[in-house]
């Protein structure tokens, strides 16, 4: 019985996490403000991890997210909206969701950044009603360690995509099974 108890209070305190902490979707006139976090979350990226800053220079487009929530307690899920830029201007906005279930605990946020390389990657994201991540294009997910031998000699897939700003307490961080939609926000 004392065992329930105390899975039952985890599972309420990460619920109460989750919930002070769950993005609100933004209403259609915070497209400005999403703009300016886009733009924030980039030049950190930029600045922590030069060879993205050499990708972004030779990417057909980019798509970033710079605030993601994700929570959960066995089941778990993670929500967040971003801007796809082309030659250095938001041309669509999306959003990224996913939902999970397996051994997890905890609540987290962070951004990420998909470089697109190839015309076929940005056709893809154009032809998908809402793309599930890991179907369709190769993506390759850069860590720390890679991300210092990568330069745009050696960059040979569709995408790539670099983790920032991350902040909270949960294992595990990917994107396989997120779901990436184009949202209105004029």
């Amino acid at each position: 019985m004392k065992c329930f108890q105390y899975i039952a209070g985890l599972f309420i305190m990460a619920f109460i996490a989750a919930v002070l902490v769950a993005p609100v979707p933004a209403a259609a006139g915070d497209a400005a403000k999403l703009d300016r976090d886009v733009n924030t979350g980039l030049n950190l990226l930029y600045a922590k991890t030069p060879s993205a800053k050499v990708l972004g220079e030779k990417a057909k487009g980019i798509l970033v997210f710079p605030g993601i929530t994700k929570g959960g307690f066995i089941v778990g899920g993670q929500y967040g909206e971003g801007s796809l830029i082309q030659n250095g201007k938001t041309v669509a906005y999306y959003n990224s969701v996913a939902v999970s279930y397996g051994l997890q605990v905890g609540v987290q946020k962070y951004g990420y950044a998909l470089f697109f390389m190839t015309d076929a990657a940005m056709q893809w994201l154009d032809r998908s009603d809402g793309w599930e991540l890991g179907t369709g294009p190769s993506i390759v997910v850069v860590d720390a360690g890679a991300a210092g031998a990568l330069t745009t000699t050696t960059a040979k897939s569709d995408i790539y995509a670099f983790f920032f700003n991350q902040r909270g307490l949960m294992a595990g961080i990917g994107l396989q099974g997120t779901k990436v939609t184009k949202i209105d926000k004029k």
